[in-house]
């Protein structure tokens, strides 16, 4: 586990941010700040509006409202400033594929306008950091998608910018590069570079300082992962183990003892303000399915079951105001 910051020093700060694409709003009043050196990371389903935040925050689009300043810069009035001092890495890989690994790096040391006398030495550091010094003359057509992902990421932060941003960067990629890419990230904040990643992955939000949980534009939740299993989840998490979860989530879904239940791993979490209540009318529901149990026990919540219960929490709330508005 990381060591918690000890700097206060914040270099990125927005308040109420909000973005319409028509009537559309993308991006709902979120306000958070990040301190340098931290990785602060955002998870949230596709379409959340991670991806929209993120393009406002580097310059690349201009806000509907709210403010925000990024290495002391302002977001609307001082975006190009911005630029000279942030790294981006987008869902899509930046890179060519005509080109080889070395003339990516070339390419992207004039983007940045580097020194002609610090170029050879970002090369290098780049491809060491990457691993990618025995690939250097090899086609960027011809990497796997975890050496592309190292090469982007070496690209990205040529120009040793403080604040890197990240969105999506490990998605399509297998599990043991994405581990490796974060072994790159941890390496990066150490040097004190500040990391702002958007994600998907539940595993991948455990290695972040502090998270914010975005939905329909909205930050539902802002805290370590370590605080949100806590904070936001105080009811009880049951783990059950049992024959055809699938239909076993059908029959116990609607018990009174029930908040939610979800499919897990292959097996079913279920969230429940009683504990013991939930477990004795989820093995009475089971019996009378003729379901084998396994085994049924409290455990520690995850993200993912805080995420769930959030989101589920936040669709019954809406549900409720239309029956209301009706």
């Amino acid at each position: 586990m990381r060591a918690p910051l000890t700097t206060a020093e914040t270099v990125v700060e927005v308040q109420n941010l909000e973005k319409y694409f028509g009537t559309f709003k993308a991006v709902a009043g979120v306000s958070f700040t990040v301190r340098r050196g931290e990785i602060f990371g955002f998870l949230g389903p596709n379409g959340a509006g991670k991806s929209t935040t993120i393009r406002m925050l580097c310059g690349l689009l201009t806000p509907s409202a709210g403010t925000g300043r990024v290495a002391g810069f302002d977001i609307v009035r001082e975006s190009e400033k911005i630029k000279t001092r942030i790294g981006y890495m987008s869902q899509k890989f930046s890179l060519y594929d005509e080109l080889t690994v070395e003339e990516n790096i070339d390419f992207y040391s004039g983007i940045y306008c580097l020194p002609r006398e610090k170029k050879a030495a970002r090369k290098d550091w780049v491809l060491t950091m990457a691993g990618l010094k025995d690939h250097r003359t090899a086609r960027t057509s011809e990497l796997s998608g975890g050496w592309k992902q190292r090469l982007a990421l070496g690209c990205a932060v040529l120009h040793e910018p403080p604040i890197l941003f990240l969105d999506e960067p490990t998605s399509g990629v297998d599990p043991n590069s994405r581990r490796q890419f974060w072994d790159l990230i941890y390496t990066l904040s150490e040097q004190g570079v500040t990391v702002f990643v958007t994600t998907h992955y539940m595993e991948e939000s455990e290695y972040c300082d502090r998270l914010g949980i975005v939905y329909r534009g909205e930050i539902i939740a802002l805290g370590t992962p370590r605080a949100l299993k806590t904070d936001h989840m105080p009811e009880a998490v049951l783990e059950i183990d049992c024959a055809r979860p699938n239909e076993a989530m059908t029959a116990i879904e609607h018990l009174p003892e029930v908040k939610e239940v979800a499919l897990f791993g292959k097996g079913l979490h279920a969230v429940a303000s009683d504990a013991a209540a939930a477990t004795a009318a989820i093995r009475a529901a089971l019996v009378a399915g003729k379901f084998h149990l396994d085994r049924i026990e409290r455990v520690t919540p995850t993200l993912e079951d805080v995420f769930v219960s959030l989101i589920e929490g936040r669709d019954r709330a809406a549900g409720s105001q239309q029956e209301v508005r009706r």
